[in-house]
């Protein structure tokens, strides 16, 4: 019998079945070796249970769920360090390589975390395969060790993190608490009920984690939203960021994707804000300025506010997420990514728009590095360089398994976004081993 509702188990944290996130909770509370029959049958009363209709943009842009009452505590402090498996010397993390099965994945499941949300889950809206699953990503010449919940939270204890950047920023955030659920959930101790800014806290730890929406890094607003025209201000770093992380010990900064947006950009000079060029506005006298430009611009302004007297921790800026893994069309005209299995590295490679906006992140990482160095300051930086791994993983997005059940989705498949679980877990297989490196 015992046999019986253990592979019962099994089977039902393989799915993904429509289940209300606050209801998840019940399910992950610690057990024995094996469920309990009464459990099972909750499980399935769960199963039936309706949900609340949301709009596809509120799920698409609001922020990290607010969390239950957790039903376990995390661990207190022992009064050792938790064990971490390490990269070798001289090993490059970032350098090119390959993604490799791996039959012991995922982390966790859209069962086990109930921090995915609609428009990430792809297991819960029906995508068939399991396979994209089941990859790790290794460089050429050595080992990416697999995520420690325990030895990542005992590296951050007593420090705070701060994710600044557009959705993909928070995409990489939910991927890290997902992670950790393993040891421990947050609680949300954010000041505003804006859900583009949520702050966590796991308390045992006296660790922080914040989540800041910039998309642009710089100020941009939308005058018409009818035009779909963006007014950017290159040199001008968002205030919805620039104050707020001064207190943090590691800001996660990140940007590239709306820059392909339309927009005005503008500059002070001469006493006065002037228009320095747009992006595909079509106006008569206005040059049209590439995407390196704008992007270059906007990235040397952060940076600039993260090494000045501001800021006196640790910068770490994530390159790109691929944004040419639609195929078939561009994403408004029938463009979609149904891959189901990662490229091998000889398939593809960086290329065009990405290669070029990949290209000013990291200069512009080593122009404000240099300046750092030159002047003294006490700010850190480090880079992220993520693209060469995530261009071969076509199969990890959305695609149309990540949207609420009763809308039409015909128009827009999302591949940008990356699936909860998914390749983005590897981004902090990653950021751990960065921060076992950290000298601070």
């Amino acid at each position: 019998m015992q046999a019986k509702i253990e592979q019962k188990r099994q089977r039902l944290l393989g799915i993904a079945p429509d289940l209300p996130l606050h209801k998840l909770q019940l399910v992950v509370a610690p057990t024995a070796a094996s469920l309990p029959a009464l459990a099972v049958v909750a499980l399935l009363l769960l199963l039936a249970t309706a949900r609340r209709p949301c709009s596809f943009l509120d799920a698409y842009r609001s922020g990290v769920v607010s969390l239950p009452s957790p039903s376990r505590t995390s661990p207190p402090h022992l009064g050792r360090s938790a064990a971490a498996a390490r990269v070798p010397s001289g090993c490059d993390i970032f350098r090119p390589g390959q993604w490799v099965p791996d039959d012991d994945a995922p982390y966790y499941t859209n069962l086990t975390c109930p921090l995915i949300q609609e428009h990430q889950n792809c297991m819960k809206y029906g995508r068939p395969d399991r396979g994209f699953l089941r990859w790790r990503w290794r460089p050429d010449g050595c080992d990416l060790p697999r995520f420690d919940a325990a030895a990542f939270l005992d590296a951050v204890r007593d420090t705070s993190l701060a994710f600044v950047g557009d959705s993909l920023a928070r995409n990489h955030m939910q991927s890290l608490m997902c992670l950790l659920s393993k040891v421990a959930y947050p609680k949300d101790v954010s000041t505003t009920t804006n859900p583009e800014f949520r702050t966590m806290r796991y308390e045992a730890y006296n660790f922080t984690m914040a989540i800041f929406w910039s998309p642009f890094l710089v100020r941009g607003h939308q005058p018409d939203p009818r035009r779909h025209m963006w007014d950017i201000y290159l040199d001008e770093p968002d205030a919805a960021w620039r104050d707020a992380v001064s207190g943090f010990d590691r800001v996660v900064l990140s940007a590239a994707t709306w820059f392909t947006r339309p927009a005005m950009f503008y500059e002070a000079g001469g006493g006065r804000v002037r228009v320095v060029g747009c992006h595909y506005c079509l106006v008569p006298g206005v040059p049209d300025r590439t995407l390196r430009y704008s992007l270059r611009m906007a990235l040397r302004s952060a940076l600039r506010v993260l090494t000045g007297p501001r800021f006196n921790g640790t910068v770490i800026l994530r390159t790109l997420s691929p944004t040419s893994h639609f195929e078939g069309g561009e994403w408004d005209r029938g463009g979609d990514c149904r891959r189901t299995r990662p490229f091998a590295a000889n398939e593809t490679r960086v290329a065009g728009l990405d290669l070029d906006l990949h290209a000013v992140q990291v200069e512009e990482f080593s122009r404000a590095r240099a300046e750092a160095e030159a002047s003294g300051g006490g700010t850190r930086l480090a880079l992220m360089d993520t693209t060469a791994a995530m261009v071969l993983r076509p199969d990890g997005h959305p695609s149309r398994y990540g949207h609420w059940p009763h809308e039409n989705v015909t128009l827009y498949n999302d591949c940008v976004h990356w699936c909860l679980p998914g390749p983005i877990d590897a981004w902090n297989d990653m950021l751990l081993q960065m921060l076992l490196a950290d000298p601070s």
